[in-house]
This record gives structure tokens, C-alpha cells and sequence, in this order.
């Protein structure tokens, strides 16, 4: 379905001298700039309303240090490359007030100033910081939801979610990346020369990865939904999720020079999101010294939390790893996952054996029940025999399961944690 790109066009608009969103990247003295449509277009017109007028400021040229008039509302003085550097990835120049963006796409200056900030913006008032790329954003969000095909608030969520994992992919693009490559690559050079042409060379082919990176995540998220059991599950589903944590992690932060320690936890978070894609499990997020994962099934997860010990186990540059492991309903919102099974896997972990693996028993109960494990050893010992006196071929179970003290858990009362080991390292 096609969607109109008008926006809703309700609400009255504020006093024009009221604050309004901008890019949390530096204040308005700094040039501030605004959230950008993700093609950086800047082909759209200012759509005329009824009772939004469009505005007719055309840009005004400026000086090579792009200086401009505070009494015109247009932002001061700048660092000549970061503008230069600005307007190739916004793909178009300042033109519009944060109201005049807003009357220009035909929605209210409120509602403007939520999708902004949810996109994580800040607010630079009336300075003239913002292309015609941001009025096409905003006009697509609020057409969006003036077609119906999404309400305010759920618009406003998308906005937040994109905002903010794109903010920590930009962050991470420039810190890991652009940082090292800037490097001037002969004497004499300065990294001032060097960035402009990089990152033009470097734009159209990451936002094109990007776009196919986030098109093969959306079809893999979709597919998981619509195999759902009912509509219910399609938001609360059952998950095993999975915490893993490094052991004496503070000491370390006491011991090791800083540099040292981001290298540790980097190669950390890098092993840890290798290994739970490899093995079909969902990177939820990293915490530094510690990764949050979940599974579908039962049999995964526990594999990646095997994986994980024994990797960092081979690794002596790594402390030691603990992991704890629950399995039930699980809410998720914005990519994160919430609810009492992910409490429990956080409550397990604190209290697992070092190099060690502890899950509840409904996580256990669903590795029996899907025959991945035995109930107990005698079980699988008579299972053994029954089907050697059959002539057939025993069970094979992945994994053991050994019953661990009952013990009270902070906020959860008392749990029957289960030591979750391989098979063959079973006794």
C-alpha cells in the first residue's frame, strides 16, 4: 500500500519562539543539525495546507564559513568542515526553523516535537538547522498515522527505536571506524583533508548495507512473529533467555589501564554476538561485562551457553564466564525483552559456579520434553537397556541435567536451579 506523504495537520501551533528539536550532536552554537529522511532526499516540495501555510523562505546563501544572522533565526558561525561534512550526509542545506519544518509538512509543532525527540534530538529552538529531508520524514511519519496504518503513539515508538539504535551505530561507525581510517596516510596531510572525500566515497555504499542489513533482521523478526501460535503470543512469547557474565569483572576495571579493558570487553561482546548468530540464537543486547540472548528453543540456548564457557575457557586473556538460563513468557518491546523469566535468568546468574551453567526447571523440563536431555541419569541408563534388548539404537541426549540445592532469590522466592553440562560430560 501506498501511503499519502501528507501528515495530519491537527493541533494548533505553539508560539513560534518556542524551543524545537535539533541533533543532539552539539548545541545551536555548534551548528546543530536535524534528524535526516534515510535517503537524505531532498526533492520533496513544501506541501501548501488549508491552515498551515507553506513557507516560502528560500535558503539563503552563505559565506565559505556558512555564517549567518542570529536576528534571522539561522544558526551562527560553524567549523567550516562539519558543515561541509553535514550537508553531504544530509544530502541537502539548512533551510527551515524546527516550527517552520513543522508548518511545512502540515503537522502540529507538538507533535513535530515528539517524533524529533523520540529520534533522540535535541531541541535548538528557532534556529535555522533543518533541510527539506526533515520535513519529508516528519511528513511520512504523520502520514502514517493519519492513514491509519499506525497510531500517534506507536508512531512516536518507531521513531524512538530507530533513533536510538541508529545513534549507537553511527557512534560506533565513527569511534571504530572512520577514527582509524582518517589516519592521514602520508606526512603533511591532515585529517581534515582526508575525511571529506572518505566519508563521500564511503556514504552511499554503508546506507546501501545498512538498508540490506536491516532488511534481512525485519524478515527474520517477521517470520519468527507470524509462527506464533495465536495472536497472544505474538507480543508475549515464550522464550528461553539467557545471561552470561564475566566473573571479577570490577576487579579487572581496578587493574587494567582503560584502553586494555575496552579491548577486553570488545573482544568479549564480538565473541559473544558471533557465537549466539552461529548457533540461531538473538542478540539482545551487551552491557559490557555482560550479554543478554534469547532462543526459541531450548536446545539453542543451551548449546550457546556451552559454547560461550568453553570459548572463554580456551582463551586465557578472558576471566571466567558464568551463565544463567530461564525459559517461559516473555514481553518484548523495542528489540528488549521483559518480564519475571528474564528477571529469574538474571538471579541465576549472579549465583552460578564459575565456568558454569545454571537454568530453572522450566527451562530443564523443556530440554526433557523435547528429549535433549534425560530426566536423570537412571533414566537414560534404562533407556540404554531397553533399547539394546530391542535391538534398536539408544537415545542420544545433548545434554545433562543435575538438581542443584533449592535457595531463596532476591524478588522471586525460592527457585530449584538445575546444572545444565554436555552430555558426554556427565558422569
Amino acid at each position: 500500500m501506498t501511503v499519502d506523504d501528507t501528515g495530519s495537520g491537527t493541533g494548533a501551533h505553539p508560539d513560534p519562539d518556542a524551543a524545537g528539536p535539533g541533533h543532539a550532536a552539539g548545541p545551536a552554537a555548534d551548528g546543530p543539525r536535524g534528524p535526516s529522511d534515510t535517503h537524505g532526499r531532498t526533492d520533496a516540495p513544501a506541501r501548501q495546507t488549508g491552515t498551515h501555510d507553506r513557507v516560502d523562505a528560500p535558503a539563503r546563501r552563505s559565506d565559505t564559513h556558512d555564517r549567518v544572522d542570529a536576528e534571522d533565526g539561522q544558526a551562527p558561525e560553524g567549523d567550516p568542515l562539519a558543515l561541509r561534512l553535514e550537508q553531504l550526509i544530509l544530502g541537502a542545506e539548512r533551510r527551515y526553523t524546527p516550527f517552520q519544518a513543522a508548518r511545512s509538512a502540515g503537522v502540529s509543532m507538538e507533535l513535530a516535537s515528539r517524533f524529533w525527540r523520540a529520534m533522540g534530538f535535541a531541541d535548538i529552538g528557532q534556529a535555522k538547522a533543518l533541510t527539506e529531508a526533515d520535513v519529508l520524514a516528519l511528513r511520512r511519519l504523520a502520514g502514517l498515522v493519519e492513514a491509519g496504518l499506525l497510531s500517534e503513539a506507536m508512531a512516536v515508538q518507531v521513531a524512538r527505536s530507530t533513533g536510538q539504535t541508529t545513534a549507537r551505530l553511527a557512534e560506533w561507525q565513527i569511534d571504530s571506524f572512520l577514527e582509524g581510517l582518517t589516519e592521514p596516510p602520508e606526512p603533511g596531510m591532515t585529517r581534515t583533508e582526508v575525511t571529506y572525500p572518505l566519508v563521500e566515497l564511503l556514504l552511499p555504499e554503508l546506507e546501501e548495507f545498512i538498508v540490506y542489513v536491516w532488511r534481512r533482521q525485519l524478515a527474520a523478526a517477521t517470520g519468527r512473529v507470524v509462527q506464533a501460535a495465536d495472536d497472544e503470543e505474538m507480543v508475549d512469547r515464550r522464550l528461553a533467555v539467557g545471561f552470561a557474565d564475566l566473573v571479577g569483572f570490577t576487579r579487572l576495571t581496578r587493574r587494567m589501564e582503560e584502553e586494555e579493558l575496552g579491548e577486553l570487553v570488545e573482544a568479549f561482546e564480538t565473541t559473544a554476538a558471533d557465537l549466539v548468530a552461529a548457533h540461531g540464537g538473538r542478540l539482545i543486547k551487551t552491557l559490557g561485562d555482560e550479554v543478554l540472548y534469547a532462543a526459541d528453543d531450548a536446545g539453542v540456548a543451551a548449546e550457546i551457553a556451552l559454547r560461550l564457557i568453553e570459548t572463554m575457557a580456551n582463551d586465557e586473556t578472558m576471566p571466567e564466564l558464568r551463565v544463567g538460563i530461564a525459559f517461559g513468557t516473555v514481553t518484548t518491546r523495542m528489540g528488549d525483552v521483559f518480564g519475571t523469566t528474564v528477571n529469574l535468568a538474571s538471579r541465576l546468574t549472579s549465583i552460578a559456579p564459575r565456568d558454569a551453567v545454571l537454568v530453572d526447571g522450566a527451562f530443564a523440563e523443556e530440554l526433557i520434553r523435547t528429549t535433549d536431555a534425560p530426566a536423570s541419569e537412571a533414566e537414560a541408563a534404562e533407556a540404554a537397556a531397553a533399547a539394546e534388548k530391542e535391538g534398536e539404537e539408544p537415545p542420544v541426549y545433548r545434554f545433562a541435567l543435575q538438581p542443584m540445592w533449592q535457595r531463596p532469590v532476591r524478588g522471586l522466592g525460592v527457585v530449584e536451579p538445575w546444572l545444565l553440562t554436555r552430555r558426554d560430560a556427565a558422569p
